[in-house]
């Protein structure tokens, strides 16, 4: 079941963007990390792009307003912008990707775990082997475009593990993650209503938002109706929201 992307094709697009980071000019690295880092054995059809990129002092904001660096190996077919410092994207010929820019003094207050130095500017130091620290927040509410986008990669997410048989991740999220962000829209489209709970957005939803509480039952299908879960949600969300066309194709590839 799914679409599958060969580890090769990963690890080759890695090298190009490490490439492609060298003729900018003002990286100084780039870091792969997870199953494209020092757990390589983890990689598998799969697996996503998962890495950092180090970028000279006062450039970081450069690499993050020009997405050109990372269209140049092959085509972007969706972009989105899911922290001040990174982004999830999705490639034409299906890889998907997790990345953030940091200079030298953001990265060291980053968690650092499981990385592999993929590329490095001659002279550059890669002693980048911390792995403790935070990843930064705004602590602003999250807008409508980006919770839409973190539905929608969860359920990509979700279903690649699916298929890898990680069950159990993959439930939490699509029936977990992917549906917390289609409640909180659906709130929001909805308005304040009274009842609400400061501390638990989910309590008393079925009287505050009767009409998305209705779908309830096909969002959670079960531990094993992952797929039905996605499919329903994903529905949900083309009816209400605006949905890239190209991701909902990547996400249906995969039920």
């Amino acid at each position: 079941m799914g679409v599958s992307i060969s580890p090769a094709l990963l690890l080759d697009r890695l090298i190009a963007l490490g490439c492609s980071l060298e003729e900018s000019g003002h990286a100084l690295a780039l870091i792969g990390l997870g199953s494209v880092g020092s757990e390589l054995g983890r990689l598998d059809a799969h697996s996503d792009l998962d890495f950092f990129v180090v970028a000279e002092e006062g450039r970081a904001a450069h690499y993050l307003r020009d997405l050109t660096w990372l269209a140049r190996p092959a085509a972007l077919v969706y972009t989105f912008r899911n922290t001040p410092d990174g982004y999830k994207v999705l490639y034409v010929d299906g890889v998907y990707a997790e990345f953030a820019v940091f200079t030298p003094t953001q990265l060291a207050g980053v968690p650092l775990v499981n990385g592999r130095v993929v590329w490095s500017r001659p002279g550059v130091s890669t002693d980048f082997g911390r792995e403790h620290g935070a990843l930064p927040t705004t602590g602003e509410r999250p807008s409508r475009e980006h919770r839409v986008g973190e539905a929608l990669t969860n359920l990509l997410v979700g279903l690649k593990r699916y298929c890898r048989g990680e069950r159990l991740s993959a439930f939490r999220f699509v029936q977990g993650y992917a549906l917390s962000q289609v409640l909180a829209l659906a709130a929001e489209r909805d308005g304040p209503s009274a009842g609400a709970d400061l501390f638990d957005a989910e309590r008393r939803y079925e009287a505050r938002h009767p009409a998305v509480a209705a779908h309830l039952t096909d969002f959670l299908p079960g531990y094993d109706e992952t797929p039905r879960a996605a499919q329903a949600l994903l529905t949900y969300l083309e009816k209400h929201e605006e949905v890239s066309p190209a991701l909902a194709q990547a996400i249906r590839a995969l039920m």
